[in-house]
């Protein structure tokens, strides 16, 4: 009977899997629950007289539409099903029933979450912060940030840059996103701008380079630093920057410019991205400066910008509320 068969599996997991008790307790929770399901909802049955046996795809389908109707989400329901897989594989396997029901069901597809953003006047904000030059935001912070919001770079990319990857004179940058697939992205007069005033004050490398003037050119060349000399942006010690340090260069640009809502360094992909679309661009366009592989990766932002044309419509638009 089902008492039995979960018995069984939790003996299963602990002597023969040897399981954390973590994972055992999640496991039996998950079967525990189908259990319950079956006796009260699907059988109507106790459980001691149930035989797991008897449970089929149908049963495993209607669980988890029940779970789902109590508001689980789909990852949890995905969890969920594992657990039941692995029970009706441990029992198939012992010869108390002959099939697995769970193996033909798919699991459910996680939810998207929508990329954070910030708005156009945020992003603004947040970029041009520290002009004033008394809000510890350094020349270099001011660049990092146009930089990184003028192309949407991912923030490992951003760090990544040297100095001939990057042409002043055409306002464009070369890098190499996921894959090491080499893209041409350019950005505009303001980034441009942030950038010279930041070369001109560029700390030296470790062991010293060359003059800023000289190294600075465009031209063909491997886009692989060999030395911190090359990175574009360097710490006071003349190492390269790291991810960390401009996540705490965009933390302490928020605050300065009063946001108070939390925005990662890819926050500004997201914004880049979309403050695009808004203004027209294509998604081939968009997908091509991101670098995205797949179409399908860059129509994410259709949806965000769907929303918010719909909270703009509902916060405009006279008769969009109830009164």
């Amino acid at each position: 009977m089902l008492p039995d068969d979960v018995a069984a599996f939790e003996r299963h997991l602990r002597d023969e899997r040897g399981v954390s008790p973590h994972t055992r307790a999640a496991y039996l929770r998950d079967v525990r629950d189908f259990a319950a399901f079956l006796s009260r909802e699907f059988l109507n049955r106790p459980e001691a007289e149930i035989a797991a046996a008897g449970a089929d795809v149908l049963a495993v389908r209607s669980w988890l539409a029940h779970l789902r109707a109590r508001g689980l989400s789909k990852t949890s329901t995905g969890r969920h099903l594992s657990a039941l897989r692995a029970f009706f594989r441990f029992l198939a396997r012992e010869g108390r029933t002959e099939g697995n029901p769970a193996r033909a069901v798919a699991t459910p597809r996680a939810d998207r979450a929508l990329p954070r953003t910030l708005s156009v006047a945020e992003a603004a904000a947040v970029v041009e912060a520290g002009k004033d030059g008394e809000t510890g935001l350094t020349a270099r912070d001011r660049a990092l940030l146009e930089l990184l919001y003028a192309t949407g770079l991912r923030v490992s990319e951003l760090v990544a840059l040297d100095l001939p990857d990057v042409d002043l004179a055409s306002r464009q940058l070369r890098t190499l996103g996921k894959g090491r697939k080499e893209r041409i992205v350019p950005f505009g007069e303001k980034a441009a701008a942030a950038l010279r005033e930041y070369l001109r004050e560029r700390p030296a490398g470790r062991g010293g380079d060359e003059p800023v003037a000289r190294r600075h050119r465009s031209g063909s060349r491997p886009l692989r630093s060999v030395s911190d000399a090359d990175a574009v942006f360097r710490n006071s010690r003349g190492g390269r920057l790291t991810d960390r340090s401009v996540r705490r260069i965009l933390d302490r640009a928020l605050r300065v410019a009063g946001v108070t809502r939390h925005a990662s360094p890819h926050a500004l992909r997201h914004s880049f991205a979309t403050h695009l679309l808004a203004a027209g661009a294509d998604l081939r366009t968009i997908q091509e400066l991101l670098g995205h592989a797949s179409l399908s990766t860059t129509q994410k932002y259709t949806h965000l910008d769907a929303e918010r044309l719909i909270e703009v419509y509902r916060k405009s638009h006279p008769r969009a509320e109830e009164d």
